[in-house]
């Protein structure tokens, strides 16, 4: 049996093991900081330049449910939710959250025009909904505000 079928293969670079090591625990709070930061970059100018009435306008042309509620919970959710993904605070209730609402962008907006991301398709919104699905299970993970407090939802 070879060493690959017993578990992790070897190193090309045995002398790297000792970084792998010490950085090993990095590659998650990166996702979480960086899919968090793209959310609220995503959220800031519907908050800060369209507002929650120009977001419920859009909505509602649309053809959304509800347009005022969802502007108020979109920019809620990306802002605030963002910025708590970044932190890892109450990372499962707002990635959660954010999953459900890339669901609803998923299918409602997006849907209709097909997969490709340029045509306005599903594709980064289907992306970013199951990194934030994902995240909503595994929660704030280390280095995160979660873990520092003790407690998460």
């Amino acid at each position: 049996m070879s060493d690959v079928t017993r578990g992790e293969p070897k190193l090309l670079f045995p002398g790297l093991a000792g970084f792998y090591t010490a950085v090993s625990d990095l590659w998650y709070p990166m996702i979480r900081i960086a899919i968090g930061a793209i959310i609220f970059i995503h959220g800031w100018p519907k908050l800060t330049v369209m507002g929650p009435a120009g977001v419920g306008g859009m909505f509602g042309r649309m053809g959304l449910p509800a347009p005022d509620a969802l502007a108020y919970a979109s920019i809620f959710l990306e802002v605030v939710g963002g910025i708590c993904i970044v932190l890892g605070l109450f990372t499962r209730f707002f990635a959660a959250g954010l999953s459900i609402l890339l669901l609803i962008a998923m299918l409602s907006v997006h849907w209709a025009k097909g997969f490709s991301v340029g045509a306005g398709g599903y594709e980064y919104a289907l992306f970013l909904g199951i990194v934030m699905f994902a995240i909503a299970l595994r929660g704030g993970g280390p280095y995160s505000v979660d873990r520092l407090i003790g407690k998460e939802l």
